[in-house]
């Protein structure tokens, strides 16, 4: 029998997410705390419901929230999840962004109701959704994982279990960590370039061709060159990430200089105003440090993904 699928969190990544899903034929059927945001994937055969506890009968439902409290919140708060007396999904999926305390509580919830829990956080944006590059780190009993690794896969790209309970929160912290180290670093060698008298979209042309550049550098490039902050990510949830970083790196005892230092760059661009804008605005926050006003290049700069996502679907 076909897997039935429920999905809680239809922002611009859940929606993306349940694309692809609905695209590959599956049964989905989708919850948002407002309504009229699930309603476009009804238009491709989603069924939307009002509540997380409408879900309660799916095979697997994934959740996709913002923080630790909207987790709790959509599994056992009023009408969550798992709140239907005598029902439950067969396994919970949680791909949000949340602390190891808060997913183990929810492992706890679901594991008293009956239902397998994985945590499964992503690596990705809406467009690297559809061009089919995300990937997800996923722990939790292995043998629920093998069972539900096929309908991961449908996701993205890469689909890689790290070990058991809530190690992939960690690992994800990491990868954002990492994430906000390398913005800053980028951001801090793209002004050098240009106050010593290159273009940006000159000298990221050639780091990206060097051995030195990335998927991520290259993705990132054309608001770099073209000062396009349409937000993928935001200065405030990167903070929040760095947070949970370096809590964890007191917690085991691993010093962190250079993320603390780059912590405190996140929190000047805050302080800047750069709150809804892409975290990319680190760019901004350094040239101004260096007493640099930076102007638009207005050149095609290629992100990298262009023509991924039909070569995917094909």
């Amino acid at each position: 029998m076909a897997t039935t699928i429920g999905w809680i969190g239809a922002g611009r990544m859940g929606a993306a997410l349940v694309r692809r899903l609905l695209a590959a034929g599956h049964d989905v059927a989708v919850q948002n705390r407002t309504r009229a945001k699930a309603e476009p994937l009804a238009e491709l055969g989603a069924t939307v419901v009002d509540r997380p506890v409408d879900l309660a009968d799916r095979d697997v439902v994934f959740v996709m929230v913002s923080a630790s409290a909207d987790l709790d919140e959509v599994l056992v708060g009023e009408g969550g999840l798992l709140t239907a007396p005598g029902r439950a999904p067969g396994v919970v999926v949680d791909c949000s962004t949340v602390s190891s305390e808060a997913s183990a509580a929810a492992r706890r919830e679901a594991g008293k109701r009956g239902a397998e829990f994985l945590a499964a956080p992503v690596s990705g944006n809406p467009k690297v959704v559809t061009a089919g590059m995300l990937t997800l780190a996923v722990s939790g009993p292995r043998a629920v994982f093998d069972r539900t690794e096929p309908l991961l896969r449908e996701l993205g790209r890469g689909v890689t279990y790290v070990g058991e309970d809530e190690v992939a929160r960690l690992v994800k912290i990491c990868h954002n960590v990492f994430l906000g180290v390398v913005t800053q670093s980028l951001a801090e060698i793209t002004v050098l370039a240009e106050k010593g008298g290159t273009s940006r979209a000159a000298f990221l042309e050639f780091l990206n061709d060097s051995v030195m550049g990335s998927v991520f550098t290259r993705y990132k490039s054309p608001a770099f060159v073209n000062l396009d902050f349409a937000p993928t990510f935001t200065n405030p949830l990167l903070r929040k990430d760095f947070d949970l970083g370096l809590a964890a790196g007191r917690e085991l005892g691993v010093p962190m200089p250079v993320a603390a230092t780059a912590a405190e760059l996140v929190s000047s661009a805050i302080g800047a105003g750069y709150t809804e804008e892409d975290f990319a605005t680190l760019l901004l926050e350094q040239a101004r440090r260096s007493g640099m006003a930076l102007e638009a290049e207005d050149v095609p700069v290629d992100d990298g993904l262009a023509g991924r996502a039909g070569a995917d679907e094909a």
